[in-house]
């Protein structure tokens, strides 16, 4: 064990708990036309996420830890915005919500009916879209 470890701890990332949030990647623009089908019958959540900026990577990861197995009913996409920014712009227009990062919208009846960014995501009481 080297000097590091032992002050500062060992940390194997690749032991920890099974995450409870199951990311759906968001990579093409059919997924839009599929996911406003599926928030017929189920409520879909779309991450919206920039993995240059340090808050967005605070944000998901702080999203991760409050999500609880009481939430697996929702269907969570998530957009790499870096490598998909037309599929955002997309889902600007789509559900008329102004574009921010990180973003979270809650889809329901293809309609947005509610969205967040920053650390106003950390504050949605998710279990009221049941």
């Amino acid at each position: 064990m080297s000097l590091f470890n032992s002050l500062f701890g060992s940390k194997d990332f690749s032991k920890d708990t099974e995450k409870k949030t199951q990311w759906i990647p968001l990579t093409t623009e059919n997924q839009l036309e599929e996911l406003k089908n599926i928030s017929k019958t189920q409520t879909v959540l779309i991450f919206k996420h920039s993995t240059r900026c340090g808050i967005s990577n605070m944000v998901i990861k702080r999203f991760e830890s409050l999500f609880m197995e009481e939430f697996q009913f929702l269907k969570v996409y998530y957009l790499d915005l870096l490598q998909y920014r037309i599929i955002s712009n997309d889902i600007a227009k789509m559900f008329e919500v102004v574009h921010e990062s990180p973003q979270l919208l809650v889809i329901k009846n293809e309609n947005c009916v509610y969205n967040a960014s920053h650390n106003n995501i950390l504050e949605i009481n998710l279990s009221r879209f049941k």
